[in-house]
Protein backbone atom coordinates (compact mmCIF):
# COMPACT_ATOMS: atom_id res chain seq x y z
CA UNK A 1 0.00 0.00 0.00
CA UNK A 2 1.16 3.49 -0.84
CA UNK A 3 1.90 5.46 2.31
CA UNK A 4 2.11 9.26 2.29
CA UNK A 5 2.50 11.55 5.25
CA UNK A 6 1.68 15.25 5.21
CA UNK A 7 3.36 17.43 7.81
CA UNK A 8 1.69 20.65 8.87
CA UNK A 9 3.51 23.97 9.15
CA UNK A 10 3.23 23.59 12.92
CA UNK A 11 5.60 20.59 12.83
CA UNK A 12 7.98 22.06 10.26
CA UNK A 13 10.33 23.61 12.81
CA UNK A 14 10.99 20.22 14.40
CA UNK A 15 11.09 18.15 11.25
CA UNK A 16 14.34 16.71 10.00
CA UNK A 17 14.61 13.79 7.65
CA UNK A 18 17.66 11.58 7.51
CA UNK A 19 17.90 10.99 3.79
CA UNK A 20 20.95 8.80 3.65
CA UNK A 21 20.05 5.98 6.00
CA UNK A 22 18.93 2.58 4.82
CA UNK A 23 15.31 3.50 5.36
CA UNK A 24 13.14 6.50 4.62
CA UNK A 25 11.43 7.45 7.85
CA UNK A 26 7.80 8.35 7.15
CA UNK A 27 6.47 8.81 10.69
CA UNK A 28 7.17 11.63 13.08
CA UNK A 29 8.47 9.50 15.98
CA UNK A 30 11.12 7.89 13.75
CA UNK A 31 12.03 11.33 12.43
CA UNK A 32 12.41 12.65 15.97
CA UNK A 33 14.80 9.76 16.69
CA UNK A 34 16.88 10.72 13.66
CA UNK A 35 17.16 14.28 14.99
CA UNK A 36 18.49 13.07 18.32
CA UNK A 37 20.85 10.53 16.78
CA UNK A 38 22.47 13.03 14.40
CA UNK A 39 25.01 11.73 11.91
CA UNK A 40 27.44 13.30 9.50
CA UNK A 41 25.04 12.36 6.69
CA UNK A 42 22.01 14.19 8.08
CA UNK A 43 20.26 16.59 5.73
CA UNK A 44 17.63 18.76 7.41
CA UNK A 45 14.63 19.76 5.30
CA UNK A 46 12.10 22.35 6.47
CA UNK A 47 9.00 23.26 4.47
CA UNK A 48 5.28 23.98 4.71
CA UNK A 49 4.29 20.46 3.57
CA UNK A 50 6.23 17.21 3.19
CA UNK A 51 5.34 13.81 1.75
CA UNK A 52 7.36 10.62 2.01
CA UNK A 53 6.50 7.71 -0.28
CA UNK A 54 8.01 4.55 1.20
CA UNK A 55 7.38 2.50 -1.96
CA UNK A 56 9.14 4.80 -4.41
CA UNK A 57 11.66 6.25 -1.97
CA UNK A 58 10.73 9.80 -2.98
CA UNK A 59 10.43 12.61 -0.45
CA UNK A 60 8.71 15.80 -1.61
CA UNK A 61 8.82 19.09 0.29
CA UNK A 62 6.72 22.07 -0.86
CA UNK A 63 6.45 25.67 0.24
CA UNK A 64 9.30 27.73 1.68
CA UNK A 65 11.77 24.85 1.45
CA UNK A 66 14.99 25.24 3.43
CA UNK A 67 17.73 22.63 3.29
CA UNK A 68 20.83 22.30 5.44
CA UNK A 69 23.42 19.59 4.67
CA UNK A 70 26.43 20.36 6.90
CA UNK A 71 28.71 17.54 5.72
CA UNK A 72 28.74 19.14 2.25
CA UNK A 73 28.61 22.74 3.58
CA UNK A 74 25.36 23.05 1.63
CA UNK A 75 22.39 25.33 2.30
CA UNK A 76 19.53 25.82 -0.14
CA UNK A 77 16.12 27.44 -0.51
CA UNK A 78 13.43 26.68 -3.11
CA UNK A 79 9.69 26.47 -3.64
CA UNK A 80 9.90 22.66 -3.91
CA UNK A 81 12.45 19.92 -3.30
CA UNK A 82 12.32 16.24 -4.20
CA UNK A 83 14.82 13.67 -2.98
CA UNK A 84 15.04 10.44 -4.97
CA UNK A 85 16.63 7.95 -2.60
CA UNK A 86 17.42 5.23 -5.16
CA UNK A 87 19.21 7.64 -7.47
CA UNK A 88 20.64 9.79 -4.64
CA UNK A 89 19.39 12.83 -6.50
CA UNK A 90 17.98 16.08 -5.07
CA UNK A 91 15.86 18.25 -7.41
CA UNK A 92 15.11 21.82 -6.31
CA UNK A 93 12.61 23.93 -8.27
CA UNK A 94 11.19 27.43 -8.04
CA UNK A 95 13.50 30.38 -7.32
CA UNK A 96 16.34 28.12 -6.19
CA UNK A 97 19.32 29.45 -4.27
CA UNK A 98 22.15 27.09 -3.32
CA UNK A 99 25.11 28.08 -1.16
CA UNK A 100 28.01 25.67 -0.77
CA UNK A 101 30.90 27.09 1.16
CA UNK A 102 31.50 30.46 -0.50
CA UNK A 103 30.09 29.38 -3.89
CA UNK A 104 26.47 29.92 -4.92
CA UNK A 105 23.98 29.17 -7.68
CA UNK A 106 20.68 30.92 -8.42
CA UNK A 107 18.35 29.25 -10.97
CA UNK A 108 14.80 28.07 -11.59
CA UNK A 109 15.83 24.41 -11.24
CA UNK A 110 18.91 22.81 -9.69
CA UNK A 111 19.60 19.09 -9.67
CA UNK A 112 22.22 17.88 -7.20
CA UNK A 113 23.71 14.47 -7.99
CA UNK A 114 25.04 13.39 -4.61
CA UNK A 115 27.20 10.48 -5.81
CA UNK A 116 29.04 12.75 -8.23
CA UNK A 117 28.94 15.92 -6.12
CA UNK A 118 27.69 17.69 -9.24
CA UNK A 119 25.07 20.41 -9.75
CA UNK A 120 23.05 20.93 -12.94
CA UNK A 121 21.23 24.28 -13.05
CA UNK A 122 18.65 25.54 -15.56
CA UNK A 123 17.07 29.01 -15.74
CA UNK A 124 13.56 30.25 -16.41
CA UNK A 125 12.73 30.79 -20.09
CA UNK A 126 14.80 33.59 -21.61
CA UNK A 127 16.81 34.08 -18.42
CA UNK A 128 20.17 32.86 -17.21
CA UNK A 129 21.62 30.91 -14.31
CA UNK A 130 23.77 33.01 -11.98
CA UNK A 131 26.73 31.39 -10.24
CA UNK A 132 29.38 32.86 -8.00
CA UNK A 133 32.59 30.93 -7.42
CA UNK A 134 35.51 31.77 -5.18
CA UNK A 135 38.64 30.83 -7.08
CA UNK A 136 41.50 30.06 -4.70
CA UNK A 137 44.80 31.77 -5.35
CA UNK A 138 47.70 29.46 -6.16
CA UNK A 139 49.97 28.73 -3.24
CA UNK A 140 53.18 30.69 -3.46
CA UNK A 141 56.34 28.96 -2.49
CA UNK A 142 57.81 31.19 0.22
CA UNK A 143 61.01 29.23 0.53
CA UNK A 144 63.99 30.62 -1.27
CA UNK A 145 66.77 28.39 -2.35
CA UNK A 146 70.27 29.53 -1.63
CA UNK A 147 73.23 28.51 -3.75
CA UNK A 148 75.54 25.98 -2.19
Amino acid sequence: MLEKKHFSPLKQGLLAITLFGTLILPNSSAIAQSINRGTDNTMTVRSDVQEANSETGVITARGNVQINYPVQELQATAAQAQYFRKERRLVLTGDVYVLQGENSIRAEKVTYLLEEGRFVATPKDEQQVTSTYVVPQPQQNNTTSSPQ
